[in-house]
């Protein structure tokens, strides 16, 4: 289906009708998490006219979730090449090294940024930031915030940028598929907005510049750690848009999600893996760690040997569940480090200070997406990714703990 466009052919949704209404951008940001609202400031400080469209408000994506922290070699003996050696390890084999390499050499100056723009992390007595240390690192090299909650201290200080800066959003919108010129390039999106303001029903921004960043799929899965924003649409309208994408098979699961039962589905809440960073034990149902012996790192091995560990473990027992024993914590540790862990548990009726946390696998990030360069470029001619709905190629089959924001 073809609609004229200020006098060139654009291609829009078999099923969308025809955008009702229009405005005009330099560059379009699908999506507001740190991936999209990152790009969105960056867009806007280089003079561009950037508009921000969500399905749902500012701070809904997948950001505010996270849990466990930011990985950039920042501590005292750490090294990119540290940080570059565990990544490639845990994604057996297959990261494209380039892309590792410049994501471990530019991480340290990009959460400087994060501090620059606001956000504010989790600081020692003197002033330093503390670090953790997660599943697949042989380094303490993870900044967090709030304790166990950096995603929401990420997403407020961006979300408070964005709108500091003015930048133009659209909350509560759909976005339907990408609009082309007679020549293949990049010229907007057409859009749905569900929500009551400025516009309504199906609309379009038409600039020359799409960047997606639309986050994961997990909804795809009947138990995820995702929240229902996320459900692959970025890929779907890469892939309508005839750009290729690579590694969707490559779907991780979390090894440790808060089991609530057998009937539970949709969004489960995440049990951080800094909290084996910390010292917490898996264990089955007799009190046996059973990760020793498997793998040098035991419980911090990457996530997709924890995570077939655990349902091996499940299968040889009968059972759907295993257990994160972190009581030798005690109180104070879980109300300063991992409060709002600690809060989620005991709102199901479990208390990790004195029982062990029953976990389970669930999916939970897309290490694959819309293939891109090293400068967030598709196959199709103006239209980028980042974030999770992208796949540079630094993840590989298996991404390394904290190295998505």
């Amino acid at each position: 289906m073809t609609a004229s466009a200020t006098g060139t052919a654009t291609r829009i949704c078999l099923h969308a009708p025809a955008p009702g209404w229009s405005i005009d951008a330099d560059v379009v940001v699908v999506g507001s998490g740190v991936a999209g609202l990152t790009a969105a400031l960056r867009c806007t400080a280089a003079g561009l006219r950037t508009v921000v469209v969500t399905k749902a408000r500012l701070d809904d994506g997948s950001t505010r979730w996270a849990q466990g922290g930011i990985a950039a070699a920042l501590g005292e003996g750490d090294t990119p090449q540290q940080h570059l050696d565990d990544t490639l390890v845990a994604g057996a084999g297959l990261c494209d090294e380039s892309a590792v390499r410049a994501l471990v050499t530019e991480g340290p100056d990009a959460v400087r940024r994060l501090i620059a723009t606001g956000a504010h992390f989790d600081t020692s007595s003197t002033g330093d930031l503390q670090l953790t240390r997660e599943g697949g690192h042989h380094r303490r090299r993870i900044v967090h915030a709030g304790g166990d909650a950096t995603g929401a201290e990420v997403s407020r200080a961006l979300v408070e940028a964005v709108r500091a800066a003015a930048v133009r959003t659209i909350e509560d919108a759909l976005v339907l598929d990408l609009l082309t010129d007679a020549q293949g390039r990049t010229a907007g999106v057409t859009l749905h907005v569900m929500g009551e303001g400025q516009h309504d029903g199906v609309g379009a921004v038409r600039a020359p510049a799409v960047v997606l960043a639309t986050g994961g799929m997990g909804q795809v899965f009947s138990a995820t750690t995702n929240p229902s924003v996320a459900t692959g649409d970025g890929v779907a309208l890469a892939l309508r848009a005839g750009a290729e994408v690579s590694d969707l098979e490559f779907v991780q699961f979390h090894p440790t999600v808060l089991f609530l039962g057998p009937g539970a589905a949709g969004q489960q809440p995440l049990i951080s893996e800094a909290v084996r960073g910390e010292g917490a034990h898996l264990v089955d149902a007799r009190g046996t760690r059973f990760m020793l012996g498997r793998h040098e790192l035991a419980e911090l091995a990457p996530r997709d040997i924890v995570a077939k560990a655990i349902t091996r473990q499940m299968q040889l027992d009968g059972t759907d569940h295993m257990y994160l024993d972190a009581r030798h914590f005690g109180a104070a540790m879980w109300e300063t480090r991992f409060p709002a862990i600690l809060a989620v548990c005991r709102s199901h009726g479990i208390d990790p200070v004195t029982e062990p946390i029953p976990v389970f696998p669930a999916a939970h990030h897309a290490s694959g997406g819309v293939r891109t360069d090293l400068r967030g470029r598709t196959t199709v001619p103006g239209l980028y990714a980042c974030g999770e709905v992208a796949c540079s190629g630094v993840h590989g089959a298996n991404r390394l703990a904290s190295n998505s924001l």
